[in-house]
């Protein structure tokens, strides 16, 4: 598989294993599925496991732990994140350290290549104040500057962590300034879809700028990984999980009828579609959130097509723009 390198860090397979299929946060599926799925993704060339223990109650990271028993292939590594919030500074350590040793355990290792804040980086306390039904995923920017980001570089020193990252799903204006900042993080996880959507994780007025944040992580040496590459199943043939008409989710499979249509046209599926065009947004690798083989194949065949060109991708922005 292609690779690419991922800021400062190691070169990366154009595809990492995300931990939510394996989790089932993306529908049902079975261990011992999910062991054998993580095998097939090492065997296709897939060297980064994005994982955390909010998937599945760390489930995903068991299913590592058993598929390897604390000795991972020579160049696979592994990535866990923690959602803070907005704790008292004297709790941030200790909680960071709590959920870093929970995930090693699980893991059956001694350290992380990557550790991610997960929760979303907002400018204030207005801010969260507004959002008050998601307040317990929001930190604020300055306590990250403060306490988080001290703290994630006293880990690294230590050996705990290899490096520290963000997960770019906060304000989209404070995550670019995070990312022009010193220390800057070593990766960022942002939105990659057609759609240039949060869905469910949204919790700011206007544009998510998902691709403002690729520039700017770009501008700055900071590896991407694109994240819901199909928007948490809206750009797929069907959704595999029971939601309300209102969801976001479901607005967003609304908005793709157009996109399904074309894919068909092209005789290809929507996610095979949706997975090249997220390779084709200038990220460093895409996070799958397969939770089987059948899906782990289908993403690794968009991926050996390749980027999508200009024109198709042009085609697919008109589609969406009119739907």
């Amino acid at each position: 598989m292609e690779r690419h390198q991922l800021g400062r860090l190691w070169p990366v397979s154009a595809l990492s294993l995300g931990g939510g299929g394996l989790g089932e946060v993306w529908g049902e599926t079975t261990f011992e599925e999910c062991v054998a799925t993580v095998h097939a993704a090492v065997a296709a060339g897939i060297n980064l496991l994005d994982l955390a223990p909010r998937y599945g109650d760390g489930k995903a990271e068991e299913v590592v732990g058993a598929a390897f028993d604390g000795r991972l292939p020579d160049g696979v590594r592994v990535t866990s994140k923690c959602n803070l919030g907005e704790l008292p500074p004297a709790e941030i350590e200790p909680t960071l350290r709590r959920s870093i040793e929970g995930s090693l355990q699980r893991l059956r290792l001694s350290t992380l290549d990557l550790f991610f804040l997960h929760s979303n980086v907002v400018p204030d306390s207005v801010h969260r104040a507004r959002w008050a039904e998601a307040a317990a995923r929001m930190t604020l920017y300055q306590t990250f500057v403060d306490h988080v980001r001290p703290v994630f570089e006293k880990l690294v020193a230590e050996g705990l962590i290899g490096a520290w990252g963000l997960t770019g799903i906060g304000h989209p204006d404070t995550i670019i300034r995070l990312l022009g900042e010193v220390p800057a993080p070593a990766a960022v996880q942002c939105i990659a879809n057609l759609l240039d959507s949060p869905g469910g994780l949204k919790f700011f007025d206007g544009s998510a700028k998902p691709r403002e944040i690729i520039a700017a992580a770009r501008a700055h040496g900071v590896g991407v990984m694109g994240i819901r590459a199909v928007q948490a199943g809206a750009l797929t043939s069907a959704l595999d999980r029971p939601l309300p008409p209102d969801h976001s989710e479901m607005r967003d499979y609304a908005r793709a009828a157009g996109f399904r249509r074309l894919a068909a046209e092209l005789g290809t599926t929507p996610a095979a579609l949706a997975h090249r065009y997220a390779l084709s947004l200038g990220v460093d690798t895409v996070v799958l959130g397969v939770k089987n083989r059948r899906e782990l194949a289908e993403c690794v065949a968009a991926a050996e097509a390749g980027p999508l060109s200009a024109e198709l991708i042009a085609r697919i922005d008109e589609v969406v723009a009119a739907g």
